[in-house]
């Protein structure tokens, strides 16, 4: 068989559907060649309307249609018919490159991705000294004022949230707050 020619049947007449379940059951080739022959330059055309390039729709053409030769077993004529099933697979062929194109490749080595750098020692040690100001300035707040900052910035609450869980009044734990950071930042700037 290696060296004799694959003849190949005039399936003309045939109908799609028992094309595609000549190609389910035995893998005939002739069958699929006649698949191939009646879809694949309605299937380009279609795909360039979509604004496909010509070999890109080519291409799409190609992974489609081997989709239809290795997943002929999986058409069933009560659901669609050929057409349908064929474009329906084409049209999932080029969303699928689409989004590949679309998405970036990943690069190991991009600088964004790398760790940050341990801060330098004495970084450290301001960023130690500003926590520290930092804590005694908010020790120093009345504790009314010192519980609603923390609620607003370390609980990430809105105003709204503050004054339902406190019971105060909107207006109150605006200006509140306010007054705390006019106290806070005096106290940071005066040390």
């Amino acid at each position: 068989m290696s060296g004799e020619p694959i003849i190949l049947a005039d399936l003309g007449e045939v109908e799609p559907a028992a094309l595609v379940a000549r190609v389910a059951e035995g893998a005939d080739r002739s069958a699929f060649a006649e698949l191939f022959r009646r879809f694949a330059p309605r299937l380009k055309a279609y795909l360039m309307r979509l604004g496909a390039d010509e070999g890109g729709a080519e291409e799409v053409v190609q992974e489609a249609m081997l989709t239809v030769w290795r997943r002929a077993a999986t058409f069933d004529a009560r659901q669609a018919s050929v057409a349908t099933w064929i474009f329906t697979i084409a049209r999932n062929k080029r969303i699928d490159r689409f989004r590949r194109e679309r998405r970036p490749e990943f690069d190991p080595h991009d600088p964004m991705l790398a760790p940050a750098a341990d801060p330098a020692p004495d970084e450290s040690l301001g960023a130690q000294q500003e926590e520290c100001r930092l804590a005694e300035a908010l020790a120093a707040l009345p504790a009314e004022q010192a519980d609603l900052l923390r609620l607003a910035f370390f609980d990430s609450l809105s105003h709204a949230d503050i004054a339902a869980r406190s019971g105060l009044p909107l207006g109150t734990v605006k200006s509140r707050v306010r007054l705390a950071l006019g106290r806070l930042r005096r106290a940071l700037d005066g040390s």
